[in-house]
């Protein structure tokens, strides 16, 4: 090992152990209470998850309940190592309390999956997930490349795999910012990790609720378009920091990183 790696290490551990301290170890390893069970309606007790249109059966509900109880578990050793690249890289955490996606909004999303791909499984729709528990990182535009390419390379050194890297800052319309995803080693959980700027931040939460909508099988091709416009707007007024465009995902320990387009 170089000295360069050596002290990079002691540098990570010693930050590590800052973000121990600064959350509490209740508040390190919480999780909502209880994973909410919603019946089918007109036949109460079954098991199943309705809502939005959108339905899950007994077994497969039952499935993705358990993977959020894997999901609640695997947050306990994420939660720490995000801290300390935040400490390590100078940025702010942003929404740290919802950093575990509520049981309702992955039911939701697992539904959705099912119903948009016939013949897919469950265990197919939740392989696919990679926000079961997720971060936000956010830097100010003049610190925002160099902090991103400091804090993903403190996750890679501790041994956390790549294995999504979406960079749309180049994009002429839609969503400005970096969406990444790691594998823990230990719990073999993959976590999200968002990367921000204030504006491109606002940006997301200002259209949030349009992306909801827009992804909802209810939803007209027209109104699908109108709010597809209405998010473009938003994302177009968003700054673009120096060097943005250009980030890279940290070579991974063990297979290339996938990026999306």
């Amino acid at each position: 090992m170089t000295l360069h790696r050596t002290a990079v290490r002691a540098v990570s551990s010693a930050a590590l152990a800052t973000a121990l301290s600064l959350v509490p170890l209740h508040m390190a390893s919480a999780a909502p209470a209880g994973v909410a069970v919603k019946t089918l309606k007109g036949d109460p007790g079954d098991g199943g998850w309705h809502g939005d249109g959108l339905e899950l059966n007994a077994a497969d509900n039952k499935k993705v309940d358990t993977f959020i109880v894997r999901a609640r578990r695997a947050e306990r050793n994420i939660s720490p190592q995000v801290r300390a690249a935040a400490v390590i890289s100078h940025a702010q955490v942003i929404g740290f309390d919802h950093r575990l996606k509520s049981a309702d909004s992955l039911k939701r999303k697992v539904a959705t999956a099912l119903k948009e791909t016939p013949g897919r499984t469950v265990d197919q729709a939740l392989a696919g997930i990679n926000d079961s528990v997720r971060y936000t990182l956010q830097w100010p535009d003049g610190r925002y490349t160099s902090g991103v390419a400091l804090a993903s390379s403190v996750l890679a050194g501790w041994g956390d795999d790549n294995v999504k890297w979406s960079n749309t800052w180049s994009r002429a319309k839609g969503y400005k910012g970096v969406n990444s995803a790691w594998k823990e080693p230990r719990s073999g959980h993959v976590f999200e990790v968002q990367f921000h700027t204030p504006a491109s931040k606002r940006a997301q939460e200002e259209t949030h609720k349009l992306y909801e909508e827009e992804r909802l099988p209810t939803t007209t091709p027209e109104r699908k378009k109108e709010l597809q416009e209405q998010q473009d707007a938003i994302f177009a007024a968003v700054p673009v920091p120096a060097g943005a465009p250009e980030l890279k995902a940290p070579a991974s320990r063990r297979h290339p990183a996938h990026s999306a387009p």
